[in-house]
């Protein structure tokens, strides 16, 4: 329980606001407060990225004094709403951007999170007038590089001086905080923090990527020597820190929230090695080092130490909890391949050759029957040379669905990237002819765009099902099979339209459906038969199935095109939907298949987007003269055959394997009004 209790409290919050709290350390610090004091509102909000996870947060989501907002702290609109009608007294900022190795390819993101996000809040702060307390939590890492030899760490008063993208961020971040404070009187206070570890922490931080490797039996990646000294915190005693802070605080003041005891990241993995039972001689890798790695942060501790927080947990008993919450909750982050890289987002970096991620762990082991223990991909795609440089690798596509929308799509790709393909002569129910168009083709992947609709749309499946199971079912399963017989991976592009909202998932909240969610929509044939056989699919290991949701293209001329559908049609209902722009979305489905993906994508851009708001932006950018009227889901019923599913597909895991996806209203700008734009700017 808390150290500091609400009658010892010099500051007592009412209702207190939590950025990034769906994330790990602000989820621990949300649950805690929550836990503790009944009698506090706590308000969270989350934009909900890929290191973020609303499950973190299921320990309070029964709770009276919880609630949860989707949404971007970059929002001034939605930040100012919040601050006014959840009367917030107490900001605890959370909301960053943090991982180093992320700053470096994709440095701008960490910008507009984490300076102008911060900016957005204070300016809010400023503007109500009504907040007692801005708890600005920022990282050890703004005091730069210590000496090897120094004996006393930086206090509070030492001078920044970041050496990479991140930290820097978060140092701007901290002057603007200390300007409000100065010239507005705004009651900040600043938190600076060693590493923290524990239950929950998304794998691309060392030591839960190191545990998660482990349990695989893969090579433990160590960048440059291991020799870097960091220091560990335990989450709840992190936890336990803010709380303290939150009500001891001095307003204008810094703390550190640290510890002198200091390991080497070789000594992390060695410990892990040694609870795991694996030989460190065996497992551990040493790989190139980041473009600066600090050798050494290391605080003084002694300040939040005087308002009466003290470190609980060894690190002994500390990695034996974290250890044993990754053994028991193996799925919690779904598919993080990405993030167990050595370096997990340098292949987001222009000019970086992107490559198979488990080739790269692969080539880290010693001896061929350590790489066995790494999942298999095609011997064709990943011919490498002795050197420790990743070869570009030799690619050849097979391809159904010619006269489909995505086939021929795919194969403009194909040729723009110069990859050999062909397409499938072969029908899918007919084994012997897919077995012939590989024999020919001799390819390195498989991708299946066929499949029946509906013609015009999924309102004839219901009047012609064998044709609809032949195709959508007995076809893509006889695919697969002979693909697995094959050795081969197949990219098969499935449909979204498999839910709709409900209670778990109302229209509005931003709470998604997940891949592991099960379908729950049987209004339509055609729906049916892609759940059936994305169920059936689940047993094939070498299937990568991508949910596609109304599909959306720059072609505006083609009657497939979810736009031109509904700019055509007299009356369209207006319900938000996920939507996938295969401008974007299509090369990212060729990456994955280099990747080796695996397993049920969610196939959308992040967010949803209404009938409505598409219409709006076609007439701003096509048509200023186009009008359209709406009708109810009643009224549509009496026009259509079957019902259509309408939901919010979760894109998160898609998300964290290529970050630098847009959403859905960024994307139909970027990818289709914009290039198709008839309306001038003038």
């Amino acid at each position: 329980m808390a150290m500091v209790s609400a009658k010892m409290a010099t500051y007592e919050p009412k209702n207190i606001l939590i950025t990034g709290a769906a994330g790990f350390i602000a989820s621990h610090v949300a649950n805690r407060l929550i836990r503790s004091y009944p009698h506090y509102k706590i308000v969270v909000l989350d934009k909900i990225d890929y290191c973020s996870n609303l499950k973190n947060l299921n320990p309070s989501r029964p709770s009276p004094n919880f609630k949860f907002v989707k949404g971007d702290i970059a929002s001034a609109d939605l930040v100012n709403y919040l601050l006014i009608t959840e009367s917030i007294d107490t900001i605890m900022h959370f909301a960053a951007q943090t991982h180093v190795d992320n700053s470096f390819g994709n440095s701008f993101e960490f910008t507009k999170n984490n300076i102008y996000g911060t900016h957005v809040l204070l300016e809010a702060c400023k503007v109500t007038g009504q907040i007692r307390r801005f708890i600005h939590v920022s990282t050890d890492e703004v005091y730069g590089e210590t000496d090897e030899d120094a004996v006393v760490g930086n206090h509070e008063a030492s001078q920044l001086l970041p050496t990479n993208p991140y930290s820097a961020t978060k140092a701007g971040a901290e002057m603007l905080v200390m300007a409000y404070g100065r010239s507005y009187g705004l009651p900040v206070i600043t938190t600076r923090g060693n590493n923290v570890y524990g239950p929950n922490q998304f794998p691309e931080k060392l030591i839960p990527k190191f545990i998660l490797l482990a349990m695989k039996g893969l090579p433990l990646p160590i960048h440059g020597d291991g020799s870097n000294v960091r220091s560990y915190l335990y989450c709840e005693d992190v936890a336990e820190a803010f709380e303290v802070v939150l009500h001891k605080g001095e307003v204008g003041h810094v703390y550190n929230i640290g510890t002198v005891k200091e390991r080497r990241v070789i000594d992390v993995a060695s410990d892990i090695c040694k609870l795991f039972g694996l030989d460190t001689e065996k497992v551990i890798r040493f790989v190139e080092n980041r473009p600066f790695n600090d050798q050494r942060y290391f605080l003084d501790d002694q300040k939040l130490k005087k308002l009466g927080w003290a470190e609980r947990t060894t690190w002994e008993e500390g990695l034996k909890k974290t250890i044993e919450w990754y053994t028991s909750n193996p799925d919690y982050w779904g598919d993080v391949a990405g993030a167990l890289l050595p370096h997990p987002r340098m292949l987001m970096t222009p000019g970086v050759e992107r490559h198979n991620w488990t080739e790269e762990i692969k080539s880290l082991a010693s001896s061929p029957a350590e790489a066995k223990e790494c999942s298999t991909v095609p011997a064709a795609a990943t011919s490498k040379s002795t050197s420790s440089v990743p070869q570009k690798a030799t690619y050849k596509f097979l391809i159904y669905g010619k006269t489909g929308w995505i086939g021929g799509l795919l194969g403009k790709i194909c040729e723009k990237q110069g990859i050999p393909y062909e397409y499938g002569k072969g029908r899918l129910q007919e084994r012997s002819q897919l077995l012939q168009d590989i024999r020919n083709v001799k390819p390195t992947h498989v991708f299946n765009a066929a499949g029946v609709t509906g013609r015009p749309n999924v309102d004839w499946c219901e009047t012609h099902k064998q044709d609809t199971i032949r195709t959508n079912v007995v076809g893509t399963l006889n695919l697969a099979d002979v693909c697995r017989e094959q050795g081969l991976l197949m990219i098969n592009y499935a449909t979204g339209c498999i839910f709709e909202y409900n209670a778990e998932h109302p229209e509005g909240s931003g709470i998604g459906f997940k891949e592991e969610d099960t379908p729950n929509f049987i209004g339509s044939f055609y729906s049916k038969t892609k759940a059936m056989v994305e169920e059936l699919l689940k047993d094939y290991d070498n299937v990568c199935t991508l949910r596609v949701r109304m599909p959306i293209s720059s072609d505006l001329s083609n009657p497939r095109n979810f736009i031109t559908k509904i700019a055509r049609y007299d009356k369209v209902v207006n319900i938000p939907n996920s939507m996938t722009i295969l401008d974007e979305l299509l090369p990212i489905s060729v990456e994955m298949a280099k990747r080796d993906c695996r397993g049920i994508w969610n196939f959308t851009n992040p967010g949803v987007v209404s009938h409505n708001e598409i219409l709006e932006m076609y007439k701003e950018y096509i048509n200023p003269d186009f009008k359209w009227t709406n009708f109810t889901l009643e009224e549509q019923a009496k026009v259509i055959v079957a019902p259509r599913s309408n939901n919010e597909m979760d894109a998160s895991k898609l998300k964290s394997e290529f970050p630098e996806l847009l959403s859905i209203k960024e994307s139909l700008i970027k990818n289709v009004f914009e290039p198709n734009r008839k309306v001038s700017t003038n």
